[in-house]
């Protein structure tokens, strides 16, 4: 198994992410896009 370059963005991303969550989208097997959600409000 091979890692592809936007698959060693991902994990770059995650390992400099300190705290938080992350929401990433695939299409075709393959990322294409990292969502990072900012703010959540519990009531």
């Amino acid at each position: 198994m091979t890692v592809t370059d936007k698959e060693r963005k991902i994990i770059e991303l995650i390992r400099s992410t300190g705290f938080g969550e992350l929401k990433i989208v695939i299409q075709d097997q393959e990322p294409v896009r990292i969502e990072e959600i900012t703010k959540s409000i519990k009531l």
